[in-house]
């Protein structure tokens, strides 16, 4: 059976009574669900962070140990070419020992050097480090806090929000497929989610700008569907509204 405009109308206005419940809900939440979203990203670059910065610090730790171990190795053939020098039959033999005492004397500067450079690499790291823990035990008390106060809300208001979600389901069968699609679309658009508003004081509930006398003589008549010539709307006279089914 065909629906009149006004039973429409009602259905239409019916689903975004339910649906306001359910934004009013949403609203309780705020910017909560997005907080810990955030900082559940955040602990996680940390945690990597923390991850990459202790690898490089074994890393490190483990060239500073093959350079000692290269100077040792270095040693131990200096003390060898030095036993050497004792032994030699000519100087071309002595010279040619010499060079590799020089060589390996150079080696040892060399990792000298570089042990330092990983030393100085190593306290720069480990100041840094010992920054991120701080900021990821910080982060981790904060997401704590916002998951407690999220799963408060969530507590208190579950039920009620699927009990509306079911409501809100039932509604929409009633309601005409284009107009839905229609309401569905301006929902979208809208910042506060409202598709379906009221004349209040000769205006639109909506966006507040006025309507015209004669526009809104037709909307009282309920022979056809009328929207805010400002913000696309469907409006609704206040009469229809309070006779609206109560969700």
């Amino acid at each position: 059976m065909e629906q009149s405009v006004e039973q429409k109308l009602k259905a239409l206005y019916e689903l975004q009574s339910i649906h306001t419940k359910i934004d009013s809900i949403r609203h309780l939440r705020g910017e909560l669900p997005m907080e810990v979203a955030d900082l559940e990203d955040e602990v996680a670059g940390l945690s990597t962070r923390i991850s990459k910065i202790k690898a490089d610090l074994d890393d490190t730790e483990d060239a500073i140990v093959t350079r000692k171990n290269m100077i040792k190795d270095a040693q131990a053939l200096i003390k060898k070419y030095e036993g050497q020098q004792n032994n030699v039959k000519n100087n071309r033999e002595f010279d040619a020992v010499t060079k590799e005492i020089e060589i390996q004397g150079l080696e040892i500067q060399v990792c000298e050097k570089k042990i330092k450079e990983f030393q100085f690499e190593i306290t720069n790291k480990t100041e840094v480090y010992e920054k991120v823990l701080v900021d990821l035990e910080t982060r981790n008390k904060d997401l704590e806090i916002k998951k407690s106060e999220l799963d408060t809300i969530i507590a208190e208001t579950e039920k009620e929000e699927r009990e509306l979600a079911v409501l809100a389901e039932k509604a929409q069968k009633h309601v005409d497929e284009r107009l839905l699609y229609a309401y569905n679309r301006l929902r979208k658009n809208a910042k506060n989610g409202l598709a379906v508003v009221t004349i209040d004081r000769s205006s639109c509930s909506g966006c507040f700008n006025k309507i015209p006398a004669q526009r809104q003589s037709d909307i009282r008549q309920r022979k056809k569907i009328i929207v805010c010539e400002h913000c696309g709307r469907i409006l609704i006279d206040e009469i229809l509204a309070q006779k609206g089914i109560e969700v």
